[in-house]
């Protein structure tokens, strides 16, 4: 029997970053080790100062590992130049931001078109034919037209994540996603985020500073000092149950001969 073996999404080995701050050598990142699965929504949290951004830029290919290797989807992208760097977040990853970064003068439809329009290869019929199922997707097809000031906090948002959908990458990258956000509204982000994960298989990683959001995903990963701390699965309650699904038991030998 052929075995069929998965390619992790992310792995990093024994990655560092380093930054010179004056006279001081400072490891942002300390000799971190790191595995997520296609299809895992993981959490990434720890106070300032942690790693925890510096770990982000790292998985988005925004800054690149002082020593150890970094493997997305299979290949090594720890040793890329500048321009490969930019066509592996172009092409594979999605990005959400805690401040939505919209183009306030752009509509929904414009903001969300902007990936495909600086990647090119795009006509405009098939740009806007693919803004609308994005937009679509997140539940804003009454928002084509509008402008970021016309829209909510949790819709401007949810642009911002149609906007990461819309070259279909495999992997959600989302920092600070509900930062900016009401209770209400975070809720549904995060929810909508989950969707994502659970219904179209995305990998979801979510840097935050909030324990509820954080409980929201499948697993936590924690850092502190530039390490992981702590790296566990996110246990969800079981449902209580209701009287219909109580299976009743016979309280006497009379009743099982019967």
């Amino acid at each position: 029997m052929t075995s069929i073996t998965t390619v992790p999404a992310i792995e990093l080995t024994n990655v560092t970053r380093e930054f010179q701050v004056g006279s001081q050598l400072v490891k942002a990142l300390d000799g971190v080790s790191l595995t997520i699965q296609p299809g895992e929504m993981v959490a990434i949290i720890g106070p300032s100062g942690s790693g925890k951004s510096t770990l982000m830029n790292t998985l988005g290919c925004l800054d690149t590992p002082t020593s150890g290797s970094f493997y997305l989807n299979g290949h090594d992208v720890s040793g890329l130049s500048d321009n490969q760097l930019a066509e592996t977040r172009s092409h594979q990853l999605g990005f959400v931001f805690q401040s939505y970064n919209l183009l306030p003068r752009e509509t929904a439809l414009s903001n969300v078109e902007l990936p495909l329009k600086y990647s090119g290869g795009y006509s405009g019929k098939d740009r806007r034919s693919a803004a609308r199922t994005a937009l679509d997707r997140v539940g804003l097809s009454h928002r084509y037209d509008h402008k970021p000031v016309q829209m909510s906090g949790g819709e401007q948002q949810r642009v911002g994540i149609a906007r990461a959908l819309v070259k279909n990458p495999e992997l959600i990258l989302a920092d600070e996603p509900t930062g900016n956000l009401d209770t209400k509204s975070s809720a549904e982000v995060i929810e909508m985020l989950r969707s994502l994960n659970e219904i179209d298989g995305k990998t979801v990683v979510v840097v935050t500073h909030d324990p509820e959001v954080a409980e929201a995903t499948k697993r936590i990963i924690a850092f502190r000092d530039g390490q992981i701390v702590e790296d566990r699965a996110v246990v969800k309650p079981s449902a209580p149950k209701t009287e219909a699904t109580v299976e009743t038991q016979p309280d006497s030998e009379s009743e099982i001969s019967e």
